[in-house]
C-alpha cells in the first residue's frame, strides 16, 4: 500500500500475489520498485496503478532494494546469496540485469538482508548471514572487504555521505562503523 502521512491513511494499493519483502520508489517517484518471495522484482506505475514490468533473475527470495544515486540502476539482494545490479532507465534493455555479485550468504534465518550503494556508485554492500559486511568494486565486481566484528547476521548496512564509513546492523542488536577506502 501507498500512505499518505499527511492523512494517515491509504492512497493507493497494489496487488501482488506473494509477500512483499523490500520496496523503493524510482528517482523520480513515480514509480514503486518492490522483490518478495516470489523472486521477482516488479516496477509499478503510480499514475496508472499498474505493473510496468518484472525483472526475473534471483533463484530465491528478494530481501533488499536500493536506487543508485543517479536512479539508473537498482541494488538487489536476496536468497540465492547474490547481490545484483540493474538497469531500470526507461529504455533498458529487455535483459536488465547488467551485473552478478557473490560472495555474501544467507541461511537457515531467513532474515531479510539488505543492501546499499556507496554515494559516487563505486562500491556496493551486502548484508550476509556469515556475520561479515561484503563491499564489492561495481566495476571489477571484486570483494574489496569482507569486514568482520558481528556475532549474528548482518542486516542492514549504509555508507556515510561523505566520509569513506561504513555502518552495519546485526541481529546481535550492535551497530559498527568501518572504514574504508
Amino acid at each position: 500500500q501507498l500512505w499518505d502521512i499527511r492523512k494517515k491513511a491509504a492512497v493507493q494499493t497494489f496487488q501482488n500475489t506473494y509477500q512483499v519483502l523490500a520496496v523503493t520508489f524510482n528517482d523520480t517517484s513515480d514509480q514503486i520498485i518492490s522483490g518478495g518471495i516470489d523472486n521477482d522484482i516488479k516496477v509499478w506505475d503510480l499514475r496508472q496503478n499498474k505493473l510496468t514490468y518484472t525483472m526475473r533473475g534471483h533463484a530465491d527470495s528478494v530481501t533488499g532494494l536500493s536506487l543508485s544515486s543517479e536512479g539508473s540502476y537498482l541494488l538487489s539482494n536476496a536468497m540465492d546469496n547474490t547481490v545484483r545490479i540493474w538497469d531500470v532507465r526507461p529504455f533498458a534493455p529487455k535483459e536488465r540485469c547488467v551485473k552478478i555479485f557473490q560472495g555474501n550468504v544467507h541461511n537457515f534465518e531467513k532474515n531479510l538482508l539488505r543492501c546499499s550503494w556507496s554515494p559516487d556508485g563505486s562500491k556496493i554492500a551486502g548484508g550476509s548471514a556469515d556475520r561479515f559486511v561484503y563491499v564489492w568494486d561495481t566495476t571489477s565486481r571484486r570483494i574489496l572487504y569482507k569486514l568482520p566484528g558481528h556475532a549474528g547476521s548482518v542486516n542492514e548496512l549504509a555508507f556515510h555521505p561523505e566520509e569513506p564509513i561504513i555502518l552495519s546492523a546485526s541481529s546481535d542488536k550492535r551497530l559498527y562503523m568501518g572504514e574504508i577506502q
